[in-house]
């Protein structure tokens, strides 16, 4: 008798995933035209910037002549549309790139504005909104303002013109939604916030953190027009490959800049060692386009199976994507930990380890983190994370193959759902 009870509640969330994939056939279908869209300008790089084994070779000590630094660096530039990039092992992780970008941009007296409400917990400490750290941007005499967000999570060109001015000397834009209620930053939307900025100043520096949202959608903020955009490699462009590293893209003289603040002034780029990483670097870059629309494929699978629950999310399966995120909304603390506690225990590494609420540096509230990856702390890889607020919202994010994502669905419905439900 139990094993027949066993037997009908896993077949009934079999048929439940089952209807689910059967839906959203048409939007996988979206997803496989966008990969080889990437795919193309990907291969069309490597093939024009030729490429070749001896580029693999790394460096130590100072990392002078690094000659696959060098084609590392072209590549991401041309990929991600902009004239010049740095692709660095040093920096630890998207926090790092973007301030390091903001610290070598800013002087005393300078106004940042953010377009996009407030940015996510970690980079608030960065600028000084939270804590008070001796480093941080107000600290230093840098100026800030925030444009809030509509009534429906989405950026107010009305806020964008009463706040930006001609003495502003930069403007960021979140492209991801971070540990937030909203929709990503589309790149449409990217483009016509650019367009407003231009008509108040050519001169402002428009910043994109792209955070989660590489190779989402066919172009990137710097084709239409961003002067800098910073992120992560143990994120999407790092193809679940790269054991760490962060990335900055932009315009050559911004580059230069950030350069000289990254290592010291006078050193610049021609300095960094690359550790024998270059290979990971640019094999995880060549499978990006594909490791991402897998994530995409995911998050839109796990979207449908929970809206069909009668769970809240965002995005809903249908709606359009500019980020890996898929935010789901629970109803109680218990089952944040259970959504996060399924998600580890379907993890092929650490599939024993159970999470449990733990203090974050640049996090207020406690956070509950799930992700047996192979390299800590990717994002690209299946995880899922949430800080102990109310509403208890979890965030997934990353899976390199779809498969992956079903599998750990299985668990979440079963740790979720009544038993008597099924029965």
């Amino acid at each position: 008798m139990h094993t027949t009870l066993l037997s009908d509640r896993y077949h009934w969330i079999k048929q439940l995933i089952n209807n689910a994939k059967a839906e959203i056939k048409g939007k996988w279908e979206e997803i496989e035209e966008r990969k080889l869209a990437n795919q193309s300008r990907m291969l069309t790089a490597f093939r024009q910037h030729q490429v070749s084994e001896y580029h693999f070779a790394g460096s130590t000590g100072y990392g002078y002549n690094d000659s696959g630094r060098e084609v590392i660096e072209s590549l991401y530039a041309q990929v991600f549309g902009a004239e010049d990039a740095l692709v660095r092992p040093q920096l630890v992780s998207g926090t790092h790139a973007i301030a390091t970008c903001l610290a070598a941009l800013l002087r005393p007296g300078d106004e940042l504005v953010s377009l996009t409400g407030a940015p996510y917990d970690t980079l608030q400490q960065v600028i000084g909104t939270k804590g008070d750290l001796p480093n941080s941007l107000l600290r230093d005499g840098i100026r800030y303002k925030e444009v809030p967000l509509n009534k429906e999570g989405n950026w107010d060109k009305d806020g964008i013109l009463a706040n930006v001015s001609s003495t502003t000397k930069m403007v960021m834009i979140q492209r991801s939604r971070g540990y937030s209620w909203r929709p990503a930053i589309t790149i449409d939307d990217i483009q016509n916030m650019i367009s407003i900025i231009r008509t108040i100043s050519k001169d402002i520096i428009i910043f994109v953190d792209n955070c989660y949202g590489e190779f989402v959608e066919n172009w990137e903020p710097c084709h239409m027009g961003a002067d800098l955009i910073a992120g992560s490699l143990i994120k999407n462009p790092g193809g679940g490959l790269v054991a760490g590293g962060g990335y900055m893209v932009g315009s050559e003289r911004l580059i230069e800049i950030i350069a000289d603040r990254m290592t010291a002034p006078g050193l610049g780029r021609e300095l960094g060692p690359t550790y024998g990483l270059n290979r990971w670097i640019l094999q995880g870059l060549w499978m990006a386009p594909h490791v991402v629309g897998e994530a995409l494929a995911g998050a839109i699978l796990v979207a449908k199976v929970m809206q069909d629950l009668g769970y809240s999310v965002s995005p809903r399966w249908d709606e359009p994507r500019s980020d890996i995120v898929q935010a789901v909304r629970l109803s109680s603390k218990e089952e944040l930990l259970a959504f996060c506690q399924s998600i580890q225990a379907s993890s092929p590494i650490d599939s024993f380890v159970q999470p449990v609420p733990g203090d974050m540096p640049g996090y207020e509230d406690q956070v509950v983190m799930a992700g047996g990856t192979f390299v800590q702390g990717s994002t690209i890889e299946l995880s899922a994370d949430g800080p102990l607020r109310s509403p208890y919202t979890v965030y997934l994010q990353g899976g390199m193959c779809k498969e992956h994502v079903e599998l750990a669905l299985y668990q979440v419905v079963e740790s979720l759902v009544p038993k008597h439900e099924t029965s």
